[in-house]
């Protein structure tokens, strides 16, 4: 019988030197559009799959690459980066279990909005699902977390091709920077290469600038442009007659890193309606010269509204919201517990930021632009409100609870987490961007982070709340080279992203850390699982004490290194820190008694509940 013959699958084998020149070509061409298209920052991880890529991005003059062992410590990296630049960074990595690390940035970009342009290398189609080395299903590997996920076609240098490669680039930056309603993001692309993986040597693909098109020299292929959405004469009208018939009404502004024009507006519309304005540690409203201009910013509302009968007696009919969800829990209880009768949320990005479900108006507009006209429309209006009895009181609660606690930290010296977090906030030099991990630290940059006007940027991961990658993220942010760079973290969050310090070992970066010691998780001790102790094994497994001294962090990385036990201690190490013409990254290294730090930290919270509410009585 005759032996049928099968039809092979797999591609016919490639000229080495044509799949080679193919690859750099068509990768040289997309990373030249993507600096046309405005990224300027590449994180990159070792890898031999990705080498068509890494060394067309290190090629690129227009292009700063940083380099990262740790991929997930990269991504977090570039999360810091594009955050403090509010501007795109591209990341790569090899294929395999090296794009799986990349997961939990790309998951806070997505949630807190920052553009990530992530390329994973991969295998190309013939070896996939054949168990070859270093493969997986890269697929989608990031859910639904991406704006936008592409395969990339094999490379390969023809003029289509080629102009794929930079509608690709083009594409790629205007999805992670959002449009329309779309929020921004991270974007992945995953790319299928083929050996040889390394360059000619001594040669450079000669295609690079072989395809510039009449009157597209200067400007990226194709320009995506999306402007603001302002809001209609419909939507200020309705708006600013919803002001007009309703004296009890609060802002809350939550997570956004607000620009200076965007804060401006948010202010003058509080000054146009006379409602206060509760502000997020992180929404860029408690910093800078808006403040001084009789703002009603209001610092201490967490603890004021952690007495009910002042909540109860101030619960607003109306609330406005901007940004995302506010950290304050007493807040979003206070709102829950008596619901106001409207409450409406400017969304721009399409996020739904309401987890309490008590949203009546959703209104996907520019924010600064609603201030704005909302602003001028209610000036026109017979009565203008500015102080009102409402606002008075509410400011004068938030005063009352501040000089609370003044007093109670002025009578107890001891460094403590309170008193380390606000002599923190009032050694911010102009300028300075203060990075802040989640968990405790937030929660006291929230208490103890009073309005000032010196100028100053407050970034957290606040997205998905996580304590990882914070390291990172600051020494990325820190990398924009755009001020003075603090971190205010715990020493979990250090010990969790302790490979990140490598960056600051390899790069001229400029941060000062400060780790706040109480030997394990802290805020645990505030939570009612804290109750239950030997019972649920409290100390091993939601404590977690690690009694590491972490002086040998700083001399394992080349930092810098304090020690502060002690108030005077403490602002003579910020001061040295901070000092305009030291360079490197600082390690100040503050041990804190965790029991005698949770006692104080609910004496001041009880302070001042109490004396905003004598104030308001």
């Amino acid at each position: 019988m005759e032996r049928n013959e099968t039809q092979t699958i797999l591609p016919p084998a490639p000229d080495d030197e044509r799949s080679r020149a193919d690859a750099h070509g068509f990768v040289g061409v997309f990373f030249d559009e993507l600096v046309r298209a405005g990224v300027g920052h590449v994180c990159v991880s070792p890898g031999s799959r990705s080498t068509p890529l890494t060394a067309a991005a290190v090629r690129h003059p227009g292009l700063q690459c940083f380099s990262h062992v740790d991929e997930r410590s990269g991504g977090f990296f570039a999360l810091g980066l594009a955050r403090a630049l509010r501007a795109p960074v591209a990341l790569i990595c090899t294929s395999g279990t090296a794009a799986a690390n990349y997961l939990p940035a790309v998951v806070e970009a997505h949630h807190s909005a920052v553009p990530l342009v992530v390329l994973t290398a991969d295998r190309p189609p013939e070896l996939r699902g054949w168990d070859a080395g270093q493969t997986i299903d890269q697929l989608k590997l990031y859910g639904s977390f991406p704006r936008w996920f592409a395969e990339v076609p094999v490379p390969e240098v023809h003029e289509r091709a080629l102009q794929g490669a930079r509608s690709l680039a083009c594409r790629s930056v205007a999805e992670a920077r959002g449009h329309g309603q779309r929020a921004a993001g991270p974007v992945h692309l995953n790319w299928p290469l083929r050996e040889p993986l390394e360059p000619a040597r001594g040669k450079r693909a000669q295609v690079v600038d072989a395809l510039p098109a009449p009157g597209r020299s200067g400007a990226a292929w194709s320009l995506a442009s999306s402007p603001p959405a302002a809001p209609s004469a419909e939507v200020v009208s309705a708006f600013t007659a919803m002001a007009c018939r309703n004296e009890r009404g609060l802002i809350a502004c939550g997570p956004m890193d607000a620009t200076d024009e965007l804060a401006a507006a948010i202010v003058a519309l509080g000054r146009a309606t006379g409602w206060p304005i509760v502000a997020d540690p992180a929404s860029g409203l408690r910093c800078g010269v808006h403040t001084a201009d009789a703002a009603p910013i209001l610092a201490s509302a967490d603890f004021a509204l952690r007495d009910d009968v002042f909540a109860e007696a101030h619960a607003p009919d109306v609330v406005v919201r901007f940004g995302g969800a506010l950290v304050s829990k007493a807040f979003r209880l206070a709102l829950e517990r008596r619901p106001p009768h409207e409450l409406w949320v400017v969304d721009p990005g399409g996020q739904w930021s309401d987890a309490s479900h008590l949203a009546s108006n959703v209104l996907a507009c520019d924010p600064e632009l609603l201030c704005r006209a909302s602003a001028r429309a209610l000036a026109a209006e017979p009565l203008r409100r500015n102080e009102t009895r409402w606002s008075a009181a509410w400011r004068g609660a938030d005063r009352a609870a501040a000089r609370a606690v003044e007093r109670e930290l002025a009578s107890d010296p001891r460094l403590l987490e309170a008193q380390a977090a606000r002599e923190l906030a009032r050694a911010l030099p102009e300028g300075a961007l203060l990075y802040v991990s989640n968990s405790m630290p937030i929660r006291l940059a929230d208490a103890f982070l009073e309005p000032s006007p010196v100028r100053a940027r407050v970034l957290a991961n606040r997205g998905a709340n996580g304590i990882d990658g914070v390291t990172s993220s600051a020494l990325g942010a820190a990398a924009a080279d755009a001020g003075p760079t603090v971190l205010l973290t715990g020493d979990l969050a250090l010990l969790h992203d302790l490979g990140g310090l490598l960056a600051a070992a390899r790069y001229p970066l400029r941060l000062v850390i400060v780790v706040l010691d109480n030997d394990g998780g802290g805020i645990f001790s505030l939570l009612p699982i804290a109750e239950h102790g030997e019972e649920v094994a409290f100390e091993e497994h939601f404590r977690t004490p690690h009694h590491l001294e972490l002086s040998r962090v700083a001399g394992l990385f080349g930092l810098e290194y304090a020690r502060a036990e002690s108030l005077e201690e403490y602002r003579l190490a910020l001061k040295q820190a901070f000092d305009a013409g030291r360079a490197g990254v600082s390690l100040v290294h503050v041990p804190i008694d965790r029991d005698e730090s949770v006692l104080q930290y609910r004496r001041l919270a009880a302070a001042a509940a109490a004396a905003a509410r004598a104030s308001a009585e």
